[in-house]
């Protein structure tokens, strides 16, 4: 989570963490924050009774740990749990009480497959690749994907590639990019295929897959220029003086978007 956020709040001693983005939180407008920003990473790995624990122990909330706690002997929607933590310290404007009530709104009225899809997506954008893959692959398994929408396998498809590619699992990641083209014949798909086979075969592989697929000039462009700007991204030295920390940021960075 990135921003300044001004506690009102007791500070806990030990922090909560948070299962799908592998980050701990220390206070409740940490907590809050989450929350806002991530609705669909809020599930049931964060309303438990661990968190009712955590404010009672941590934050001497004892009254909102009871007042939640009434909540888990029935099924109750997402805004009856967070309604009253982002209350209890008055977090949120009005602006955006209702932009959060709008946002609760959509997701109770899309499909548990389209929110799926949203909750990887979300996993990829924190990072989380290796859950964000999980979550994707558990879709694919589903036989009804197109009743969300027509291409929305080949959606899944795409965003699976995407989150390979970003661990460097290549090969994996073209062959969900082969699905995703395949199925919708879309130029992202393609564009997003061409590079990722363009990086993991050979220049004569390449040439044959272009020729065989028939693929525009100005497509060739566009991903020869990607290739390029790619080429030229420069590499941080690793001198003596920044190598341990250039190291333990690539340690942490690793675990964290691996859940390990």
């Amino acid at each position: 989570m990135s921003g300044y956020i001004l506690c009102q709040t007791k500070k806990a001693e030990i922090p909560y963490y948070i299962e799908n983005i592998s980050t701990n939180v220390y206070s409740l407008e940490e907590l809050c924050y989450y929350f806002y920003h991530n609705l669909y990473l809020v599930d049931e790995t964060i309303l438990n009774e661990r968190l009712c624990v955590w404010f009672q122990e941590e934050l001497d909330l004892p009254k909102l740990a009871a007042k939640l706690r009434t909540l888990f002997v029935r099924n109750f929607s997402i805004e009856e749990f967070l309604y009253p933590v982002f209350k209890e310290i008055n977090y949120l404007t009005y602006e955006e009480m209702k932009n959060l009530n709008m946002q609760i709104q959509k997701l109770s009225e899309e499909s548990p497959l389209l929110r799926e899809k949203c909750k990887g997506d979300a996993l990829v954008e924190s990072g989380m690749y290796v859950h964000a893959i999980q979550v994707y692959q558990k879709l694919l398994k589903e036989d009804d994907l197109e009743t969300v929408r027509e291409g929305f396998t080949e959606s899944v498809c795409h965003n699976l590639g995407c989150a390979y590619s970003y661990l460097f699992q290549m090969e994996k990641a073209v062959e969900c990019f082969q699905k995703a083209y395949e199925g919708s014949r879309s130029r992202e798909s393609l564009i997003a295929y061409l590079l990722a086979f363009g990086v993991t075969k050979t220049p004569e592989e390449y040439q044959n897959l272009v020729r065989r697929l028939g693929v525009e000039k100005e497509i060739l462009k566009e991903i020869k220029a990607k290739l390029t700007e790619f080429g030229k991204k420069p590499e941080i030295p690793a001198d003596s003086e920044n190598v341990d920390k250039m190291l333990e940021n690539l340690t942490r960075d690793y675990h964290r978007s691996t859940g390990s």
